[in-house]
């Protein structure tokens, strides 16, 4: 059997395994192997082997013949000294992928299919072209109740599970779509002042301008492992930290790296998402966050019910008592749009600064509120009094610092982007309403989340008197690129409906 030399080659390929063979290499003509074609690199005959897309390379600068040139993400995945020989065969295609063509077809699944192909999801089995066909499938066909607990419990299975040793461990999750709408910020110091358990692990922005772990990276560290997880939640009572480097739910995370791209989010896919990573984090209460608006995710009455109806069927299934609330998603909530921005909002109101946006800090103290009153010893409708203490006391302030400090602070936190512009009213007019997507979207376009100093700062919010040439709102970018394809946007559409006064 024909061995290769280990090379590492420095690419970050973001949760995708890539291997690299010239086409000089007599290995790759002997064998047959193909671009984008899937192989099998094994450390010993009879070992789990690493299951890798392989790219086909001229340059020997790469890798030369005689080598296999491998990912970052497989280098550590082998952990063998660069050099070392290894077996290459071809990869036999993942059985699940029948099930995968079923659900395309407008089949049902049942648990042993999803558990299956999250199984092989997570060994690299899949390319990501075939992660994205699963995926599609799942949104085009849609899923009945019963494969959404499936796909839930198979996400739980693959991955680790967090143990806190508590009866109460509580969380909070919103579905997204409100751009600003930085709540869980405030809700964990709030809720860990109180004395209540709450370790937040979150997962990074799919199609908005900022997740909450993008927005904590601006203040501090989040990339923690569970040891280090542990030790803060067991002295501070909460964190606020992203899932990924815990390994809950891994598959969740390699489909959110095609789904971000994709900017998919389709209503199955993401309870499944959200509760597996809940149970999966040792959650026991979770509070979910609906919001309801012409330009939200959910955009009737009748559809929040039905979202609501299945996050309850399959939390009752998997162990998980929630709550759902449904909540107002007619504009975004705060000013800033981007994870600078949403972390000088979150810093405003837990410092209790009077420029502070008064509708994130009022939204916070309400869901915070829904919250300690999971506790047994909180009457009903005591909850938001009592947050409203701990925020206004500097209870919540001193508990955020604390949990900073324990995680790592950020020593050189982003800066907001250097190129900026100002989108100004054409005529005085009252803001009728802002568009939740378009103003998603031109953070985005503006670079955010990526890059952490990218975004919208709002200047007027709906309901508000705007005069002929004062600000709406601005744009900041660092790159060029970025900048002009955020203001190309705002151009075609500010994202702003404004009215004259007397309308």
């Amino acid at each position: 059997m024909t061995k290769l030399k280990l090379r590492p080659v420095a690419i970050d390929t973001y949760k995708e395994n890539v291997a690299y063979l010239h086409r000089g290499c007599t290995f790759y003509r002997s064998e047959g192997f193909q671009a984008l074609s899937k192989i099998e690199i094994h450390k010993e005959e009879d070992g789990q082997p690493v299951i890798a897309v392989l790219n086909i390379v001229d340059d020997a600068d790469i890798t030369a013949p005689g080598e296999l040139g491998i990912s970052e993400q497989v280098f550590e995945q082998l952990d063998l000294p660069p050099g070392t020989p290894v077996t290459v065969k071809h990869a036999t295609p993942p059985a699940s992928l029948d099930a995968v063509h079923d659900k395309i077809n407008g089949e049902a699944l049942d648990y042993a299919q999803y558990l299956k192909i999250a199984q092989d999801i997570v060994e690299n089995r899949y390319s990501k072209i075939e992660i994205a066909a699963f995926l599609v499938g799942c949104a085009e066909t849609g899923f009945e109740r019963d494969e959404v607990l499936h796909l839930t419990r198979a996400m739980v299975e693959t991955g680790d599970r967090l143990e806190w040793g508590e009866a109460l461990v509580a969380d909070k999750h919103c579905i997204g779509g409100i751009p600003g709408n930085r709540t869980t910020m405030l809700i964990v110091p709030i809720v860990a002042a109180h004395g209540m358990l709450m370790p937040k692990t979150s997962s990074r922005a799919i199609t908005s301008p900022a997740g909450t772990a993008d927005t904590m990276e601006v203040l501090a560290n989040v990339d923690l492992l569970p040891d280090a997880l542990h030790a803060i939640v067991q002295k501070e009572r909460g964190c606020l930290a992203w899932g990924g480097t815990a390994r809950l739910a891994p598959v969740d995370d390699i489909l959110i790296a095609v789904e971000r791209p994709l900017s998919m989010d389709s209503p199955g896919q993401m309870v499944a998402s959200i509760l597996s990573k809940k149970v999966a984090a040792g959650s026991t209460r979770l509070l979910i966050d609906i919001p309801l608006g012409p330009t939200a995710k959910v955009r009737s009455h009748q559809e929040a019910l039905r979202l609501r109806k299945l996050f309850e069927y399959v939390g009752d299934r998997i162990g998980l008592e929630l709550e759902v609330v449904i909540t107002n998603g007619s504009q975004p909530i705060g000013r800033g749009i981007g994870p600078v921005l949403e972390t000088r909002d979150v810093m405003q109101v837990l410092e209790r600064r009077p420029d502070a946006p008064m509708d994130l800090r009022e939204k916070a103290l309400q869901l915070a509120g829904r919250i300690i009153e999971f506790d047994a010893d909180v009457r009903g409708g005591e909850g938001y009094q009592i947050a409203r203490d701990i925020l206004d006391s500097g209870r919540a302030l001193a508990k955020m610092e604390a949990i900073i400090e324990a995680q790592g602070k950020n020593l050189h936190p982003p800066s907001l982007g250097r190129l900026h512009h100002v989108i100004t009213a054409p005529d005085s007019a009252m803001v009728a309403a802002i568009d939740n997507l378009q103003m998603a979207s031109i953070a985005r376009l503006a670079g955010a989340p990526l890059d952490k100093g990218a975004g919208v700062d709002l200047h007027k919010k709906s309901g508000e008197h705007v005069e002929a040439g004062e600000p709406l709102y601005t744009i900041y970018a660092a790159f060029p690129a970025n900048y002009e394809f955020a203001l190309d946007a705002a151009r075609q559409n500010s994202g702003y409906t404004l009215r004259e006064a007397h309308e």
